[in-house]
């Protein structure tokens, strides 16, 4: 959840890392503080609030020159936001520092413990407690911090990427992880460390993604990677493809609005190279050495959080329809807890944008332990889900900065489409005639969701009718219910209104008796096989006095005249309708927080990868 930055090198320490901060503040921006060491000795600088707080609390400081440095921007965990619990932490002699993304669980007995030896502890986090545990170790029994270090992570209980600084080693940086991303940039005559490669890409495109259970140490210029066991390890130098660019704003007001405008490049992205209509061919090369056991699985189970829940929901109707393979979806940060039936001859997918999900990662260990074939849909190359499973496809969305996922969720749906049509054409239940219109209407899907881009100032206008409102329901059925879901996640998220998303059918089971002249429903009520049920729960609303707005199929005339507003996107098929009736429902949430003054890419409470359970 936090993010977690460090350099040493050559360069000023400090600009490096104030910068990285910047980029890594959509995982958390509650707090933010850095170690520096220089001459004046190991200096720790903290501060609740945005990393600018850090920043312009430092402007005036002449002791920050360092060639060393860590830094840390914080989503609350242990303690509430305030100076004293940002990180980085000192040990208690104040010789080492430390910063933490992850949970320590154990660390009431740990803390106890110290308490006993008479330790002080200055903040409520147990990333302190993780810093003392470390220094208690190195004192009593005469070994180095390295050493201190390993010892140290056999006997902590949680998820934790950390690096420390050390006053006595100078030109040193240890790092571990387990649970929670940390990537090593490798520069010449410099090392940069973050919890993904964001920081990283201006200065090297050279990385190693540290392992879980594995410790990293910089020292005299030199990486040396070892097992907690202290067995040394190569590490395997990957090359980021990712652009500079693409982890900037690009002219545009927030990162959010730019990547609900980049859909038709993201989605063509996913499937350049995979989908080729007009020879009929479809590949998804991950699938490649598992289509066997895809083909004859028992059943699909989908485990996934937030957005990538709602769209593992739209691949439960793909799989069923296309290949009639019965599909349960699966809350992540649930299934492990009710002791769930997995099979030998069960297909798991696990969808995660970060591919660092706690909850969709302890999914997939318990799902391999009972011998089930793990499939990872993710965005991140290099990323702890897409290590952990058998196979996988990456969805190639490119860098999502904005904490409320957009573009993300459109790329997992068109490789799962993908999958689902693939899968149904090698099973035989769609036929060739199908596959092949189906395939055609897949390419052509970026050029309508271009196409309904176009609607932003419409949807802009309508915004502002809405915006002071306290709560929206959200109506779909088919298909188009997980989009419902998925449009009020977006509206709860980034404007803080209250707002539920039901298949259309269930509102006459209770929601119906909230609504009054005052509540706002969206409908997504395009032409599908189940629109004239969606037109009669129209009339219902309607007969209420709710105030109506309506994602229609270009050219309807019978909802435009019951609406209050209506949104007309471009026809697809109702299995391809929810990558492009999402966008006006994407538009509408932003517009909505912008007007009321929230921030949009940063909404209070959440961070953009939940790596703690």
């Amino acid at each position: 959840m936090c993010g977690i930055v460090a350099y040493v090198g050559e360069q000023d320490a400090l600009p490096i890392i104030i910068k990285g901060l910047k980029r890594l503040e959509y995982r958390g921006y509650d707090s933010a503080g850095v170690a520096l060491l220089n001459d004046n000795g190991l200096s720790v600088y903290k501060k609740k609030g945005k990393v600018s707080e850090l920043e312009n609390s430092l402007l005036d400081n002449p002791h920050l020159n360092s060639k060393i440095g860590i830094g840390h921007t914080r989503w609350a965990t242990h303690g509430e936001p305030n100076d004293a619990n940002a990180h980085p932490h000192y040990s208690s002699t104040e010789n080492f520092a430390m910063i933490h993304n992850g949970i320590i669980e154990n660390y009431e007995v740990l803390k106890t413990d110290l308490l006993n030896k008479g330790y002080v502890f200055h903040s409520e986090t147990d990333s302190e407690v993780f810093i003392n545990f470390i220094e208690d170790i190195h004192k009593n029994n005469d070994c180095t911090l390295e050493e201190a270090v390993r010892l140290a992570l056999h006997k902590v209980v949680g998820a934790y990427a950390i690096v420390i600084m050390s006053k006595e080693e100078p030109d040193t940086l240890i790092a571990a992880r387990k649970g929670s991303p940390l990537v090593i940039g490798v520069g010449e005559n410099e090392y940069f460390l973050a919890s993904d490669a964001t920081p990283i890409i201006e200065y090297t495109n050279q990385v190693v993604y540290l392992d879980d259970y594995e410790i990293a140490v910089i020292r005299n210029n030199k990486l040396q990677i070892k097992t907690i066991e202290n067995v040394e390890t190569n590490p395997y130098i990957n090359q980021l493809e990712m652009e500079l660019e693409a982890i900037e704003k690009g002219g545009y007001e927030h990162f959010m609005l730019k990547e609900i405008n980049e859909q038709p490049r993201s989605i063509a992205d996913c499937m350049r190279g995979r989908l080729d209509a007009q020879n009929g061919r479809l590949i998804v090369g991950g699938l490649r050495d598992y289509i066997n056991k895809f083909q004859n699985a028992d059943r699909i189970i989908i485990t996934a959080c937030g957005t990538s829940w709602h769209a593992g929901l739209v691949a439960e109707y793909l799989f069923e329809e296309f290949a009639r393979i019965p599909v349960e979806v699966e809350y992540a940060s649930e299934f492990r807890y009710r002791n769930p039936v997995i099979n030998e001859g069960d297909f798991v997918i696990a969808i995660s944008q970060s591919g660092e999900t706690a909850d969709t990662l302890a999914a997939i260990e318990l799902a391999k332990s009972k011998g089930a074939t793990i499939f990872g849909v993710c965005n991140v190359v290099g990323s702890s889900i897409a290590r952990a499973t058998h196979a996988g496809s990456y969805t190639h969305a490119g860098p999502e900065i904005g904490v409320a996922s957009t573009k993300a969720f459109t790329a997992q749906i068109s490789v799962l489409t993908m999958m689902a049509l693939m899968l149904g054409y090698q099973r035989g239940t769609l036929s060739e005639t199908k596959y092949i219109q189906l395939l055609s209407e897949l390419e052509a899907i970026p050029s309508k969701v271009e196409k309904a881009l176009l609607l932003n100032e419409q949807i802009e206008k309508i915004s502002e009718q809405y915006k002071d409102a306290r709560n929206f329901l959200y109506l779909g059925r088919g298909y188009n219910f997980p989009v419902a879901l998925e449009g009020a996640l977006k509206l709860k998220e980034i404007s803080y209104i209250h707002a539920e998303g039901y298949p259309a059918a269930e509102m006459k089971h209770g929601p119906i008796a909230l609504i009054d002249e005052e509540m706002p429903v969206v409908f997504i009520a395009t032409k599908d096989s189940s629109y004239e049920k969606v037109v009669s729960n129209i009339q219902e609303v309607k007969a209420r006095k709710g105030k109506i707005i309506a994602v229609v199929t270009e050219g309807d005339t019978s909802v435009k005249a019951m609406a209050d507003h209506v949104i007309e996107i471009p026809h697809a098929h109702e299995a391809l309708v929810p990558l492009i009736s999402v966008v006006p429902l994407q538009l509408l949430s932003y517009h909505i927080a912008v007007m009321r003054g929230c921030n949009v890419d940063q909404p209070r409470n959440l961070a953009k990868s939940v790596t703690v359970e």
